[in-house]
């Protein structure tokens, strides 16, 4: 008897705007705005929250208003039925693509047929590394420090830079372009069918906020230059050349074929393939070309198939790195890697990029008429996952 995997299809895929901290998002709550968010995607997809079965919410900072499974506390607060389902994943900021990568296996084993993959991270009013308490790093097991240095991600950053020769210059050049295919895509619309409108303020004054706060189209060289090293004295690694920190959330409806038939829905993709890959702890950025190759070859694809890659931009130096051992650069020259900016321009909500770059991936896709793209993102701790969409 042979067995077919079933398809787990993308019926949609959508985000908040990007606010920037202490902006516009920055006094509605956590689980308030992946709320809307959620009820965005089914509010223009026409489907009844009663049918998905299961919420996967990504979410790194769990603490606080994201505390007690934000995934099923944006549920009952959305006002889905109490039948829905949420659960609470961390893969650092891998989180929502391994949310897409959770829903997406469940349905192509059979177990679920409706799941939204999706995730969240206000880093305003829940600030990064506040789950790590009083202790700070220190929280970290000692016997992971007997085997590498503990250091935060910014340190890796600049271990990346140095590793692989990367020049101030480089990184400030390539923040720049990030910060000018992002405004260019602004301007252009790109970003309008994956973004919903999200409500702020107090009732009866509410505003629709709806436009990505963080590119900077007032930015240059020359201020990039001028931004102190934020990690090392001695460092390239700046505010400007790293992700911005910032308050989003996204989501996608994944759906098997037999609920695309009984709900008249219409996909607009699917997921062929995930990839994984463990690193050092210590550089723990430089995953993404393992990851990737891995999900490439479970796919029966090669770079060449692959019209659009999204890679995040945790730091310049990852992007850069990521482009050298795959000899990819001029395809980012072309546009084909990152052509509406990323994480240094529009920001990096770490539980909500997965999703956010999904979406980004799958409007491009729609945009070139093209077939394949893939997605990936370095991990906090030594790790990297990436995820080949095939557009329909």
């Amino acid at each position: 008897m042979l067995w077919r995997m079933a398809d787990a299809f993308i019926v949609d895929a959508v985000r908040s705007p990007i606010g920037r901290r202490n902006g516009s998002l920055s006094e509605l709550r956590a689980d308030e705005l992946a709320a809307q968010v959620l009820n965005g995607l089914v509010g223009r997809l026409d489907v009844e929250p009663g049918e998905i079965e299961d919420v996967q919410m990504g979410c790194v900072t769990q603490v606080g208003e994201q505390a007690l499974n934000v995934g099923r506390q944006a549920v009952l607060v959305a006002g889905w039925p109490e039948t829905v389902c949420a659960t609470t994943v961390d893969r650092q900021c891998g989180s929502s693509l391994q949310s897409a990568f959770n829903g997406a296996s469940a349905i192509q084993a059979g177990h679920l047929d409706v799941v939204v993959a999706a995730g969240v991270e206000h880093m305003t009013r829940v600030p990064m590394g506040s789950n790590l308490g009083d202790l700070g790093w220190g929280a970290v097991n000692e016997k992971i420090g007997e085997r590498w240095p503990i250091v935060p991600q910014g340190i890796s950053a600049e271990v990346i830079a140095e590793e692989w020769r990367l020049t101030r210059q480089s990184l400030d050049e390539y923040s720049l372009e990030s910060h000018r295919r992002a405004v260019a895509a602004t301007e252009e619309g790109r970003f309008e069918r994956e973004i919903v409108a999200i409500e702020v303020g107090a009732a009866g004054a509410a505003v629709l906020f709806g436009v990505d706060e963080t590119p900077r189209a007032d930015t240059s060289l020359e201020k990039m230059a001028s931004l102190q090293p934020a990690f090392k004295p001695d460092g390239v690694i700046t505010a400007g050349n790293s992700s911005s920190i910032v308050d989003g959330s996204a989501a996608m409806l994944l759906a098997s074929e037999s609920a695309v038939e009984r709900l008249g829905l219409e996909p607009r993709g699917r997921f062929l393939s995930f990839g994984l890959s463990g690193v050092d702890p210590y550089r723990m950025l430089h995953g993404n070309p393992e990851a990737c190759e891995r999900a490439l070859r479970k796919a029966g694809i090669g770079w060449d198939d692959v019209s659009v890659i999204e890679v995040n931009e945790a730091f310049a130096s990852v992007v850069l790195q990521f482009l050298a051992d795959t000899g990819l650069h001029e395809r980012w020259e072309a546009g084909d890697v990152n052509p509406n900016g990323g994480g240094i321009s529009l920001g990096h909500p770490l539980g909500a990029t997965g999703a956010r770059i999904t979406a980004t991936l799958l409007n491009e896709l729609d945009r070139r008429q093209a077939r394949y793209g893939l997605a990936t993102m370095c991990i906090g701790q030594g790790q990297a996952i990436a995820g080949v969409v095939e557009r329909l």
